[in-house]
Formats: C-alpha cells, sequence, structure tokens
C-alpha cells in the first residue's frame, strides 16, 4: 500500500536539531488518512508528523484494519510508482497480492515480509485477494541513504521463524533481536519484529543503544519503559537504551510492532510517493511517472495506473525536524 491521498501533504525531513535527546518515552498519536476513492480505505497515521518524521530511517507508518472486506471494499491500489526508499509491507490478517515493474508476482500472508526496493524508480499494484474476509495489517517505509538512492528495483519475500520469549513471541523481519537475525538486505542498519505478548507478561529485550525506537501498537494494553501505550499509539524512546521493557497490563494478549534504528543524518523531501533530496528531484520524478519513462511497467493488473496528484503551488523544501 502506498501514499494514495488525493492531495498529500509535503513532509520535510532530517537530521535532528542538535541538542540532547528528549527524556522517557514520547507518544504520538496517529491521524486518520482516507487513502481516496468513494469507498476509501481508511488508515491511521503516525509518521511522519511535525513531532516526529523518522525513527531512524523509517520514515512513514500506516495501521489499518481489521476490516471486512464485504463492507471496505478492502485493498485494491492501482499501479503507482516509488522513489528513494523501500516499503514493508506486514499482515495481521488477510492476503494480498503484489505485483510490480520488476516482474515480481507475490503474495504477503501474515507473518510473511514483503519488501521493495523503489530506488530510481519502479511501480507495482497491491489488491487484497477474494480469499481475505478481514484485512489488517501495516505499510511502512525506509528512507534510503543518499549513496543508495538511485539503487536497482527490487524484491524480497521473507518468512520470519517465531522466537519464543519469556511471556510471549517475537517474528523478526528486519535486523536482530532475541538471537535472531533476518537474512533481508537494508541499506541502514535496521530493526523490525512483530511481538505478541501474553496477559500481564513483561520482557525486557537487549537493543542497540545507538538506536531510536518505536512501539507501534496493534493491540492491547501496552506498556513501554513503564509508559502506557494505546491501540494505533506508537511511542518512541530515544538512544541510549541498552535495553527496552514491554509489558502487556491487560487480560488479553497484546500484540505491537517494534521498529529502530540509528538516527537518520540526511535531509529528505518526501511527497506522495517520492523521496528526494530538493523540489527539483520531486517535479523530475512526478513528471518520469506522468511521461511513462523511469518506473517500468506492472503487467497483470485490471485497470489504469494511479495519476500523480499535483504539486503544491510552493517549492517543497527540506527543513529539520524539531525533536
Amino acid at each position: 500500500m502506498s501514499n494514495t491521498e488525493t492531495h498529500p501533504t509535503e513532509s520535510v525531513c532530517g537530521a535532528d536539531v542538535d541538542g540532547p535527546p528528549p527524556p522517557g518515552i514520547e507518544i504520538l498519536t496517529p491521524r486518520d488518512v482516507p487513502l481516496g476513492g468513494p469507498r476509501a480505505m481508511r488508515v491511521r497515521r503516525t509518521l511522519p508528523q511535525r513531532a516526529r518524521t523518522l525513527i531512524g530511517a523509517w520514515c512513514f507508518a500506516d495501521h489499518y484494519g481489521p476490516d471486512d472486506v464485504a463492507e471496505s471494499g478492502g485493498m485494491n491500489v492501482p499501479p503507482h510508482p516509488h522513489t528513494g526508499l523501500q516499503t514493508v509491507s506486514w499482515l495481521f490478517s488477510g492476503e494480498i497480492e503484489h505485483r510490480d515493474s520488476l516482474g515480481s508476482h507475490a503474495f504477503v500472508r501474515p507473518g510473511e515480509l514483503n519488501l521493495m526496493t523503489g530506488g530510481y524508480g519502479i511501480s507495482h499494484s497491491e489488491v487484497s485477494t477474494p480469499a481475505t474476509r478481514v484485512l489488517h495489517g501495516a505499510q511502512l517505509w525506509v528512507a534510503l541513504p543518499e549513496e543508495h538512492r538511485h539503487t536497482a528495483r527490487d524484491f524480497q519475500h521473507h518468512v520470519p521463524a517465531p522466537v519464543a520469549l519469556d511471556g510471549g513471541e517475537a517474528r523478526v523481519f528486519l535486523g536482530t533481536l532475541a538471537g535472531d537475525t533476518s537474512p533481508v538486505r537494508t541499506f541502514t542498519p535496521l530493526l523490525g519484529a512483530e511481538i505478541v505478548l501474553e496477559p500481564g507478561a513483561a520482557v525486557t529485550l537487549a537493543v542497540d543503544p545507538g538506536f531510536e525506537h518505536g512501539v507501534l501498537v496493534d493491540s492491547g494494553d501496552v506498556l513501554l519503559a513503564g509508559t502506557a501505550l494505546k491501540p494505533a499509539e506508537l511511542g518512541y524512546a530515544p538512544p541510549g537504551h541498552a535495553s527496552l521493557t514491554l509489558a502487556n497490563a491487560g487480560e488479553e494478549p497484546a500484540r505491537l510492532l517494534l521498529l529502530g534504528g540509528p538516527p537518520f543524518q540526511e535531509e529528505i523531501v518526501m511527497w506522495w510517493n517520492f523521496i528526494g533530496r530538493s523540489h527539483d528531484d520531486i517535479v523530475q520524478a512526478r513528471e518520469d511517472w506522468t511521461t511513462g519513462t523511469r518506473f517500468g511497467e506492472v503487467h497483470g493488473y485490471d485497470g489504469a495506473s494511479l495519476p500523480a496528484p499535483e504539486l503544491p503551488n510552493a517549492p517543497l523544501k527540506p527543513r529539520r525536524r524539531m525533536r
């Protein structure tokens, strides 16, 4: 899934303002975003926002469902472009069919990872399958560093094995956690894992102290380092933590995504489905999509490609994000 908003807002982000990290845990609340169309699929977006635009290289986080597709219509995202990023698709329920201009034709199911590298340019479509009754998951983006942002398009699929925790279970889809390491290639150090906590359980996980971390709560009463988080909220922990304690204060299992990475030190401009370093980068990417160059073709999708929205009147400018 991608940013199919009809009128996307400019997202500008980069290195933090100099100074010490904020104390304690920061809570980021989501905003409700329709993805367009008469039966618009709605998502809860926690990244980017003015309070915090990146967590490591993680620059975009949409959380959706559980949606009854008989009522919502499910997911049907026509072919659309990407530059300068990797897309990370993770499901809790349902099934999504993926096609891209690399020629990939794959499915993603609960507990499986689809990671697509846009680099210089790729296009893809995503459609929930007829077998899907309830659609529920997360769509995440990772910004590519300058030296790799024009890399070749790529697609990876991975099914992480569950890792037992004392009071829960983890599936590590990117990076290393709890003794397990994902084989999936990334261009900056990253952590991505689904964690399920048993009722009343608390687990303390060793993490890289050079990383900043985010906990996106899917369900349950989760505490991050003692700070309570509601479903769909994202808790932020600054660098300096050698371990993180996650607890389930409820009487039902809790589920969350743990994300992390070293602070991303480059300024970026993110608009629609493009990540660049300047206004001109975005203008060129939009023109290339409109004229049918650079992004290739998606074969097998029944329908037209997604048109690019109009650019805003003001130039898109990178700026520093505030802590």
